[in-house]
């Protein structure tokens, strides 16, 4: 919990009870919750946080570059307590997000900046099929 409570320190943040729950819980979890999400997850362990506090908080560890925030059609926002660049898969039946880690994103951006010009600052890459447990279920569907 000090390593937390001294990185919001660092990005200039009060460090408060709400602040460590909704941090910590973005940073060990892999899902990609919205503040929906994330309010639900933390509502029985901290009785007094708010959805509006959620909210709140998840714009200013957004805006000192602590989340990114996914914008993946899915009609909200989700959070990522990984901020280094890095592409996600979008199940399109059960809205599922996952990173995927690939070396060839650091040779997509630099052709992209020599085929262009740009000189690119960051890049947001997502990948939209169907996961395994769904493509599993479309396809037992299929067999009945």
């Amino acid at each position: 919990m000090n390593e937390i409570a001294d990185l919001l320190r660092a990005k200039g943040l009060k460090v408060t009870p709400q602040r460590l729950a909704i941090f910590t819980f973005l940073r060990y979890t892999k899902s990609h919750p919205s503040a929906e999400d994330i309010y639900k997850a933390l509502m029985p362990t901290n009785p007094t946080i708010s959805l509006a506090t959620v909210y709140k908080t998840l714009d200013s560890f957004r805006s000192v570059g602590l989340v990114q925030e996914l914008s993946v059609g899915n009609g909200r926002s989700n959070y990522d307590a990984t901020v280094e660049s890095h592409p996600h898969m979008v199940c399109t039946c059960c809205n599922a997000i996952i990173d995927f880690d690939s070396d060839l994103i650091a040779t997509l951006r630099e052709e992209a900046a020599l085929k262009t010009g740009f000189d690119v600052a960051r890049e947001q890459l997502i990948f939209y099929g169907l996961c395994p447990a769904c493509r599993q279920a479309s396809s037992q569907q299929d067999a009945i």
